[in-house]
């Protein structure tokens, strides 16, 4: 199993020496950067934008520019922003918090949903409960997640206003944008942990909603497939009960999809926070992004696409460890 990881390893450095590169080749197509917006203002000189450009090193060949950004790179240095000039994983830490609560929050929400509700679909076919679990599964994939925000968002907001708190739900309502409350630096450690957990509710709840729904479907044709089988007879035959069948012998190879998912799905709920945490004013990657592409701070972007891409390769790693774990046939020498 190391031999296993160490080799992943080496293979992820030329992965990500070609996606830094890629990255770095189509920031750099981007026509103009930040100093030649910065030149349009009246009240700076053309000295000061000239020693800004060497300062950055904008001023040298593109792949010289690569080979310093990715010298940086190695040492654990983003490089330095051009807005707020100061170094980008300081202005992107916060951010990357953020989302990382939401993206969890999101994955355990999806986990504790989605495998009851398809063990429960496919045990029970074609019950009514089975057909409610499919309309709401459906439900979820037809909907987009940033419409499903706006649509909670429009309906607490109606709620708080019929009601005018004459019976006091407008405190039981969950909150619907941010991640914490005013005055939540006066807050004591629990009281912002319950705080910050109250606010994360919601929005994990729609950036998961497309998941769960997928995941339920495909559990539910994994689970249905495996209790006709023949095993599962032999199982039965050998007196194993129905809890023992449906957990122990059907489930366990019906996961496997999902454990082979999860590389992609921290990166993919991240960024399927997306717009989510644009409608919700949630502080998190998107805005960040946002308002870094809006201001061609260019290494900003950089940094972020690193993060995600450093995500997806330990998730893919994660995967094939979690399968060898789940599925008794794998084993990596």
């Amino acid at each position: 199993m190391l031999i296993f990881i160490v080799r992943r390893f080496i293979q992820m450095v030329p992965t990500f020496i070609g996606a830094t590169m890629l990255a770095f080749l189509v920031s750099q197509l981007v026509p103009g950067d930040f100093l030649n917006r910065k030149a349009l203002e009246p009240n700076v000189r053309p000295e000061t934008i000239e020693r800004m450009r060497s300062q950055f090193g904008l001023d040298k060949p593109i792949h010289v520019q690569y080979v310093r950004w990715m010298s940086n790179l190695v040492q654990g240095n983003l490089g330095q922003s051009f807005v707020s000039n100061q170094p980008v994983m300081a202005r992107i830490a916060r951010p990357m918090r953020n989302s990382m609560y939401l993206a969890i929050t999101a994955i355990i929400m999806l986990w504790l949903v989605s495998i009851p509700a398809g063990v429960y679909s496919a045990v029970r076919q074609y019950s009514l409960g089975d057909q409610v679990v499919s309309v709401f599964a459906y439900f979820g994939l037809a909907i987009p997640n940033f419409f499903f925000a706006q649509v909670l968002i429009l309906c607490l907001f109606l709620l708080r206003s019929f009601t005018r708190d004459n019976l006091g739900w407008n405190e039981m309502l969950l909150p619907v944008a941010g991640l914490t409350s005013s005055g939540f630096d006066r807050m004591t450690p629990w009281q912002q942990f319950k705080d910050m957990a109250v606010h994360l509710i919601l929005p994990s709840f729609v950036v998961a909603t497309s998941g769960m729904a997928g995941f339920t479907r495909v559990l539910r044709g994994q689970m249905v497939e495996y209790l006709g089988s023949d095993f599962i007879r032999t199982a039965r035959a050998k007196g194993i009960g129905q809890r023992g069948v449906t957990y122990k012998h059907a489930l366990r190879p019906a996961i496997i999809p999902f454990v082979a998912g999860i590389g992609g799905l921290l990166p993919s709920l991240v960024g399927g926070a997306g717009l989510v945490e644009v409608v919700m004013s949630y502080p998190g990657i998107t805005p960040a992004f946002l308002d870094a592409l809006n201001s061609q701070d260019i290494y900003v972007v950089l940094g972020l696409l690193v993060i995600t891409t450093i995500l997806l390769m330990v998730g893919n790693l994660i995967s094939d460890l979690l399968l060898a774990a789940v599925d008794p046939r794998i084993r990596y020498g």
